[in-house]
């Protein structure tokens, strides 16, 4: 933290978030940060607001590697917000005591029709627009699994897995572990179709794909974190575990299972 000092604050500039960023503007020159406009500038990132925020900065700024991300809440603490706004002393008294650490999230690299590519903190889900069942052919590597026919399939890293991916009833996975995870969303399987019905996971080695069937391949909702691509057409979507990671200012004392405890339990 010694050598990083430039830092840009990601925020929604309305009330009543906008006067307590003030209060933080001062501490941070008060330990000698120097606030920059440009994320460009920044080696350190900080959103304020809420898991939501933190998804909205690491995406607005490029997932950049090369600098931290903190995540600062303005009204609960999330998966992504291990300081408040309203506790400035506290977030300097970590940072005194050395009480906090880096952290480093994988990233999900999601490929659109050969071309597009685009990266996930949480997770990649497709369904269709319109009130009809999505067809796609799954395959692993260069290995046909399975055809999908329902509302949609949806694809989570670990740190996602207890968002969308939990809502589906998909596992929650420990961030330590290399891998992806695969869920369905509202299957059909009876005698003419027929899926593996439950979600699986994938290593870091294995590669990931969606081939459309084109009767249902038009106007598809591809949602990626905590926003949706505006493409009318989609004929095939690839996926894997990239090398590029998100690395986060995080308590110590605060890991991802203290979470999953004090939020689901």
């Amino acid at each position: 933290m010694e050598e990083r000092k430039h830092l840009y604050l990601f925020y929604k500039d309305e009330e009543p978030v906008t006067s307590k960023v003030e209060n933080m503007k001062k501490l941070a020159e008060e330990q000698g940060f120097t606030l920059v406009d440009n994320d460009a500038d920044a080696n350190i990132i900080a959103s304020i607001g809420g898991d939501g925020a933190f998804l909205q900065a690491v995406r607005k700024t490029g997932f950049r590697d090369d600098c931290l991300y903190v995540g600062v809440g303005a009204e609960d603490i999330g998966f992504y917000c291990d300081f408040h706004i309203d506790d400035l002393s506290g977030m300097l008294q970590a940072m005194n005591s050395a009480q906090i650490e880096v952290r480093r999230y994988p990233t999900l690299e999601v490929t659109v029709d050969g071309h597009s590519r685009f990266f996930c903190l949480n997770e990649c889900s497709i369904r269709s627009s319109v009130i009809k069942t999505y067809v796609m052919d799954v395959f692993i590597d260069d290995l046909y699994f399975e055809t999908f026919r329902g509302d949609g399939m949806l694809v989570s890293t670990p740190t996602g897995s207890t968002a969308y991916n939990k809502s589906v009833n998909g596992a929650v996975l420990d961030p330590m572990l290399a891998c992806y995870q695969v869920s369905e969303m509202a299957s059909l399987n009876n005698n003419q179709y027929r899926t593996l019905g439950s979600s699986f996971v994938l290593s870091s080695e294995r590669k990931l794909s969606f081939k459309i069937s084109q009767d249902t391949s038009h106007y598809p909702i591809i949602g990626i974190d905590n926003e949706a691509l505006s493409i009318q057409h989609c004929e095939s979507l690839e996926f894997s575990l990239s090398t590029k990671k998100v690395k986060t200012v995080k308590l110590k004392d605060n890991s991802f299972w203290h979470k999953v405890r004090r939020s689901f339990l």
